[in-house]
């Protein structure tokens, strides 16, 4: 469980014709909603602009707020060049010959990998615990719906908001994936300038992962073919079993687990 203190949050509209929408938003997240003079109380902001949601911290020369953007940006060019199934990623979750699995991201922070999994073919089920990081993922879903060139990928997309291992638990046998993705967060290191922003602000919103070991148990039981766990190359792998194989890439690494379903299955 994380015991990690929350940072404090407020949502803020940038301009007035935002202000419904900001009401709105503060009320269903159970937020203050504040006015420029009160954005110093508070250590992150949520702003609402009439382009899309943003994350930001209050600090002296914080960085620039963080969003979700399947359109452009590093996903957007990895959606166009970034070498489709023989990406170490698609090759972790199995994605070969006409297989299109479909996956469950566990963790699914901003959407990234779900993004290019469901780009090369996979139905994806996004799994976002935070209600704060579900947000930002159902604003740049819905942004990116609207735009003709990602469209059908968005439809292979499906947000949960919830804890993922009570989600996993209680799947019924018509909503078992072929695989389970997991990209855990790690602990922070201490030097922030080494760390991505987006990183470094997720550990100030909620923290490290402190029950990645319970999540892995959970989708183990569930999975009908493997989980794929995502790992920082020098990272050593979650506590449990031994993973089964590994792809590695310059500077991640997928742990494969083939779950007991897919076992008994290959021997009968």
């Amino acid at each position: 469980m994380n015991t990690t203190t929350a940072a404090t949050i407020a949502l803020t509209a940038t301009c007035g014709e935002c202000e419904v929408r900001a009401a709105a938003l503060a009320q269903q997240l159970n937020l203050p909603l504040v006015d420029n003079d009160e954005l110093h109380s508070y250590e992150l902001i949520l702003f609402v602009t009439p382009e899309r949601l943003e994350l930001g911290e209050t600090i002296h020369k914080a960085p620039k707020p963080i969003y979700v953007d399947f359109l452009g940006g590093s996903v957007g060019h990895r959606h166009r060049f970034g070498g489709g199934r023989g990406q170490p990623i698609a090759k972790a979750v199995g994605l070969k010959g006409g297989a299109n699995p479909c996956v469950i991201d566990a963790t699914a922070g901003l959407g990234r990998d779900a993004f290019l999994l469901a780009s090369l073919g996979c139905h994806v089920t996004l799994i976002e615990r935070s209600p704060i990081v579900a947000a930002l993922l159902r604003d740049g879903l819905e942004r990116a719906a609207d735009d003709a060139s990602v469209s059908e990928v968005i439809e292979r997309m499906n947000l949960v908001e919830g804890d993922a291992a009570e989600v996993i638990r209680s799947l019924d046998e018509d909503n078992i994936p072929d695989v389970i993705y997991l990209d855990p967060m790690f602990p922070c290191r201490d030097k922030s300038a080494l760390v991505k922003k987006e990183m470094r602000l997720f550990h100030h919103l909620i923290g490290p992962d402190q029950d990645s070991s319970a999540l892995l148990e959970a989708a183990l039981g569930k999975a009908k073919r493997r989980v794929v766990v995502k790992r920082p190359k020098s990272a050593a792998p979650l506590d449990g079993p031994k993973p089964s194989a590994e792809i590695s890439s310059k500077t991640m690494r997928y742990d494969l687990y083939v779950t007991l379903t897919n076992k008994l299955s290959a021997t009968q």
